[in-house]
């Protein structure tokens, strides 16, 4: 919503003036960059080390004397001159005590709510349009709203993260231990190459990593994974991998292809007497990156793989649910994982995520 200057004497230069200026042109695009600096800079909260900066945005956006932005445990941070502390205390201490705006000749205080909670104050000295200062409030609040729901998404993804890593298979790993031990004598230099394989699948696993990797980086633990699974099943798993050179270097998060080979083997081949086969492919489709994890088992039935996608699968389908929850938190409602599959005629499973993708950059 734009609100409409107050009519008498607006201050030139002013957030409301030079948005009633040129509502369509280049003034109005500066106001809204500005605001977006000012919301950045509120990420970390009221008590946060961008207090600052989101004050001086909002003294030059509302073109007032001063501005004073505070929580409820610190006093405000000031840009511009503050007025006589006394009478801003006194403003301040009935915003906190009645949740209800004060006001002393052009000295005004607001309460700034965050989820329908007063969680600090606004005061603006200077003769600005009172429905601008009101607006500046809920804007302040909407801001720290967006910063409470990206920190509550990101204590969520380090959390499913972490139950990625925990889903690491004991038998996987006692087999692939109990293989490399039967080498050790017959074939010293093949044990040595399974345990340098078995020490990349566990660092890649269990290390901390920065939020994103590229899709080489998560090939090279998936070689490792796959070196070790062929020891331990023999020729009962085959294994197709043809990947264009084009997508090595897209950004995915962390953990997002190991979870879907391991499931391909453990589902699709390991539970089966006969062995399989499983391939992943992947590809360039213009900006798109397409990757296709694929293997001939058993299969389920369609209606329990749209169940395991939306968390009501058994224990062993968490790695699927969380990376396709991943995907959708980082890209969007339009990427995560698709799955096909029918009873006997075994899984694909397909991940698309965008070739470049602003603010997703692997460490």
């Amino acid at each position: 919503m734009v609100a409409v200057p107050r009519p008498g004497r607006p201050r030139r230069g002013g957030w409301w003036h030079r948005l009633a200026q040129d509502r369509n042109g280049g003034d109005t695009m500066a106001v809204l960059a500005a605001g977006r600096r000012v919301g950045a800079d509120l990420r970390a909260g009221l008590d946060g080390p961008g207090v600052p900066a989101a004050t001086r945005g909002l003294h030059r956006l509302l073109g007032a004397d001063a501005v004073g932005l505070g929580g409820l445990r610190e006093g405000p941070v000031w840009s511009g001159r503050p007025p006589d502390p006394d009478l801003v205390g006194r403003l301040v201490e009935h915003v906190l005590r009645t949740d209800s705006r004060a006001a002393r000749g052009h000295l005004v205080a607001l309460p700034v709510h965050a989820r329908d909670e007063l969680v600090g104050v606004l005061i603006v000295q200077g003769d600005v349009a009172a429905s601008a200062v009101r607006e500046a409030a809920e804007w302040v609040g909407e801001a720290l709203d967006r910063a409470r729901l990206e920190r509550s998404a990101d204590v969520a993804e380090q959390a499913e993260l972490r139950a990625l890593r925990a889903e690491i298979s004991p038998h996987f790993v006692y087999n692939s231990l109990t293989v490399i031990a039967s080498f050790v004598r017959s074939d010293p230099e093949r044990a040595r190459e399974l345990m340098l394989d078995f020490a990349e699948y566990i660092r890649h696993s269990l290390a901390r990593h920065g939020d994103y990797t590229t899709v080489a980086g998560e090939f090279a633990a998936i070689e490792a994974y796959l070196a070790l699974a062929r020891a331990v099943l023999g020729d009962r798993l085959r294994v197709q991998v043809r990947i264009a050179p084009e997508i090595l270097p897209v950004a995915l998060p962390f953990l997002a292809l190991q979870p879907l080979v391991e499931n391909a083997v453990r589902h699709g081949v390991e539970l089966t007497g006969s062995g399989g086969l499983v391939q992943v492919t992947g590809q360039a489709e213009g900006a798109e990156c397409v990757i296709t994890v694929e293997d001939d088992g058993p299969g389920m039935d369609p209606a329990y793989a749209a169940d395991v996608l939306a968390g009501r699968g058994t224990p062993g389908s968490l790695g699927l649910v969380n990376v396709d929850r991943r995907l959708r938190t980082v890209f969007g409602p339009g990427y995560g994982l698709v799955l096909e599959t029918a009873d006997g005629a075994g899984m694909r499973v397909v991940l698309r995520v965008p070739r470049f993708q602003p603010g997703v950059v692997a460490s």
